[in-house]
């Protein structure tokens, strides 16, 4: 079964503030359970992974040509 974690702990994981992770919750950047009634937020351990793969940027396998410096 897959990990749950609590808001805290997937901003821990993230390294940003708890704010951020309460943020991409209502924006519904990522999926997350509620338990009850209450505001008690759970977020797979899978989900958090798969965000952050989906955030993953790849690196240009095209070098940049640097610019001559002005004489």
């Amino acid at each position: 079964m897959d990990h749950l974690l609590t808001v805290e702990q997937a901003a821990e994981i993230l390294g940003t503030p708890v704010r951020f992770v309460q943020r991409i919750i209502a924006e519904r950047r990522i999926a997350y359970i509620r338990l009850g009634k209450v505001k008690h937020v759970r977020i797979h351990r899978s989900d958090l992974d798969a965000f952050i793969a989906g955030g993953r940027v790849e690196a240009n396998d095209v070098p940049t040509p640097r610019r001559r410096r002005a004489a």
